[in-house]
């Protein structure tokens, strides 16, 4: 999945100038009629600035995901404990999904940019090619909304009960898991190939997506509240799951003796934070589009869009602008949330801090090693 650009039409102001005419609605017949005549009509071509966007936000997420893989390949075959390695396992699978995701339908939409995007009498239409990359947004867009669900309810079954994770979490039954998740995924993206739902170009061309704007019949409406209310499950069950980890770890630290050792408990840590991010990012980036597509659907299936139409297609393009940028931010959240860097991170605090300590310590010697005292009791 890439990010869309806008196309600008110079047809609609020649349009709307002829329907304010005396004879507006004939003049405008004519109008379109000699404009759907070949070399009578400029089509809407992209931009060079909007093509080097395009390359540069597939470049970014393309090497994103590559670093990601990389530290995680390592960390996987680094780690002796059975409880990071499967995390690991689960989260190199997610990496990869959205590498493939960002690089496939990505290719194919810098394709279709490229050339000028499809005719605009083509729109809401479909071909092998829309069926495809219509396909290809809907399984890499679920995959990894189905891959943190499942992440945050293997960390919360671990934190919560670690005796039943022991013996029911195993490397075997990881890899079902992820191989359920891709079938899973792989047999909603395929329901219109048996015309359970519809995928089609949508606007400006360069794309193609569920059917939820134009001649919406029942199946469209099914298929999107089945592809809307999967992910919105999803993304619900990871925060419950995500939030009882979080909540069980801080009553843990909250009741360790300050002589105890608590390493253990850091790898639980450094993963419940890796999770919420995965899962802040997910909701940021998908839950508008999830969102809007039902509205989208609800409305046009009822004929109450009218006039809205234009705005609806506007939302749409740019709530899917936001999901593409998912597979960007993914792997970010474990090149960034790693102990290692969070270490550094809070080190750099520390250090800001006793700076700030020592400046005020020369307006009041006493305050000072009392504060430093209490800091050293916190770590």
């Amino acid at each position: 999945m890439l990010a869309l650009s806008h196309y600008n039409s110079s047809a609609s102001p020649l349009l709307s100038r002829l329907s304010n005419d005396s004879a507006g609605k004939a003049e405008a017949r004519v109008a379109v009629e000699d404009l759907s005549q070949p070399g009578n009509v400029t089509l809407p071509q992209p931009t060079t600035s909007g093509v080097i966007v395009v390359i540069l936000s597939m470049t970014l997420g393309i090497i994103s995901n590559i670093v990601a893989l990389f530290i995680l390949v390592s960390a996987y075959y680094r780690q002796r404990r059975r409880t990071k390695a499967t995390f690991l396992l689960f989260a190199t699978s997610l990496v990869v999904t959205d590498f493939i995701g960002h690089l496939i339908p990505g290719a194919l939409v810098l394709r279709l940019y490229l050339s000028g995007g499809v005719d605009p009498a083509d729109f809401h239409s479909s071909d092998r090619m829309c069926q495809f990359l219509g396909g290809s947004m809907v399984f890499f867009g679920l995959c990894p909304l189905f891959m943190g669900c499942a992440m945050a309810a293997e960390r919360c079954l671990g934190v919560t009960r670690p005796l039943l994770h022991s013996s029911l979490v195993t490397k075997t039954r990881t890899k079902i898991c992820l191989s359920v998740i891709w079938l899973a995924a792989l047999c909603v993206a395929l329901l219109p190939c048996f015309q359970l739902g519809s995928y089609t170009y949508q606007e400006p061309g360069t794309w193609c997506f569920i059917n939820v704007l134009s001649d919406t019949g029942e199946v469209d409406v099914a298929f999107v509240v089945l592809f809307s209310g999967l992910g919105l499950t999803s993304l619900a069950v990871a925060f419950v799951c995500n939030t009882i980890s979080g909540l069980t770890l801080v009553l843990a630290r909250l009741r360790r003796k300050p002589s105890s050792h608590h390493s253990a408990k850091s790898h639980d840590i450094e993963m419940v934070v890796q999770l919420v991010g995965i899962m802040v990012t997910s909701c940021i980036c998908w839950s508008p589009l999830l969102i809007l597509g039902l509205m989208s659907v609800i409305r046009s299936y009822t004929g109450s869009i009218g006039e809205d139409l234009s705005s609806y297609t506007t939302l749409m393009v740019m709530g899917v602008r936001l999901a593409t940028w998912n597979q960007i931010l993914d792997p970010w959240v474990y090149i960034l949330l790693r102990r290692t860097v969070l270490r550094k991170i809070y080190l750099i605090a520390k250090c800001q801090a006793g700076l700030r300590g020592n400046m005020l310590g020369r307006w009041e010697p006493s305050s000072f090693p009392s504060s430093e005292k209490n800091e050293v009791n916190h770590v």
